[in-house]
C-alpha cells in the first residue's frame, strides 16, 4: 500500500470570476478534500494546494494557492487529484477501502483460486465485486458477509462462496442436462 495514489476529486471547471474552482468530489465528505490541503497529479508532482473550500451540491466549490482569475480555474478543468493511500484515517473493524481490495485474490473456504479483484462497483443495490478468473471473462459478486465471509489483508486475500446462479448449479442448467 505504501506509496500508492488514490484519486479523491477532478476539477470541474471554473467558479464565479475570482478563480474559484469547483471540484468533484469521490470522498464521502466533501469538505475532506480541505483536510489534505495538498493534492497531488497523478504522476505525484503538486496538483493544487487548497486554502479554503465549501460544499455545495454534489461538489466543493475552493480556493487553491496561485489560482486568481476565472481563466487560472478554467485552465484546470479535468486535473484529477490525488491523495497518498497513506494519508486515509484507518478504517473501523470491519470496513474496507476499495482501493485496499483491489487486485486482492479471491478463494473458497477450501482455498480453490476464484480469480482477483478487478474493481468494485456500486450500482444502487450495495458494492459488487467484479472478479477476474485467471481464465475467461470476469463476473460479479456481491460483497456481502455471506459471499465474503473474510477479508484478509494481511495475507492479500478474501475468502468467498460462490453463488449457485454463478456456480453453474441453476435449474435451467440441470434441465438442460437432462
Amino acid at each position: 500500500m505504501a506509496g500508492r495514489l488514490l484519486q479523491v476529486a477532478r476539477v470541474a471547471g471554473a467558479f464565479g470570476v475570482r478563480g474559484e474552482i469547483r471540484i468533484t468530489t469521490f470522498t464521502e465528505d466533501p469538505l475532506a478534500l480541505a483536510a489534505y490541503k495538498v493534492l497531488t497529479r497523478e504522476d505525484g508532482s503538486p496538483g493544487l494546494t487548497i486554502t479554503t473550500a465549501r460544499a455545495v451540491k454534489g461538489a466543493v466549490i475552493a480556493r487553491a494557492a496561485g489560482i486568481d482569475t476565472r481563466d487560472q480555474a478554467e485552465a484546470l478543468r479535468g486535473l484529477k487529484l490525488f491523495i497518498a493511500r497513506e494519508a486515509l484515517p484507518a478504517p473501523d473493524e470491519d470496513e474496507f477501502y476499495h482501493a485496499d481490495l483491489l487486485g486482492l485474490t479471491l478463494e473458497t473456504p477450501d482455498g480453490e483460486l476464484m480469480g482477483k479483484v478487478k474493481t468494485i462497483q456500486d450500482f444502487g443495490a450495495g458494492d459488487l465485486i467484479e472478479v477476474q478468473p485467471p481464465m475467461g471473462a470476469s463476473w460479479w459478486l456481491p460483497f456481502t458477509r455471506e459471499t465474503v465471509p473474510e477479508v484478509r489483508l494481511a495475507q492479500g486475500k478474501l475468502i468467498a462462496v460462490r453463488p449457485a446462479e454463478i456456480d453453474g448449479d441453476t435449474a435451467d442448467e440441470a434441465e438442460e442436462g437432462s
